[in-house]
């Protein structure tokens, strides 16, 4: 199982590192768009916004719908969610661990000590 989830996420972090394809998901945030819609914004071919929507499909944060002729795409929240909650716990552990260091700097045993 740790596995499988770690390659999902493997999956949604690198699809995450692109700036377009966070652009992308934000619009989709919004509901549904078809391919077209999606690569207006950007100064670039239609067969390069589906190349990013094939990077987020595979990571699971969008899912395709063919209605006709159109492609829709749609926003899934779920492995958004995972990543989160994988984030979570390290910020749980470093804020544990920084606030230690604060409450041992600011002990009297680590303050300047006193000369004779």
């Amino acid at each position: 199982m740790v596995k499988y989830e770690s390659v999902n996420l493997d999956h949604v972090f690198s699809a995450l590192s692109d700036p377009t394809r966070r652009a992308i998901l934000e619009r989709l945030s919004g509901g549904r768009a078809s391919v077209t819609q999606l690569a207006e914004p950007f100064r670039v071919s239609i067969a390069s916004i589906s190349k990013h929507l094939a990077v987020l499909n595979k990571a699971g944060l969008v899912e395709i719908k063919k209605e006709g002729r159109v492609h829709w795409m749609h926003l899934r929240s779920l492995p958004l969610k995972d990543a989160m909650a994988w984030l979570d716990r390290y910020e749980k552990f470093w804020n544990e661990r920084l606030d230690a260091l604060e409450r041992m700097v600011a002990s009297p045993k680590h303050g300047k000590k006193k000369r004779r």
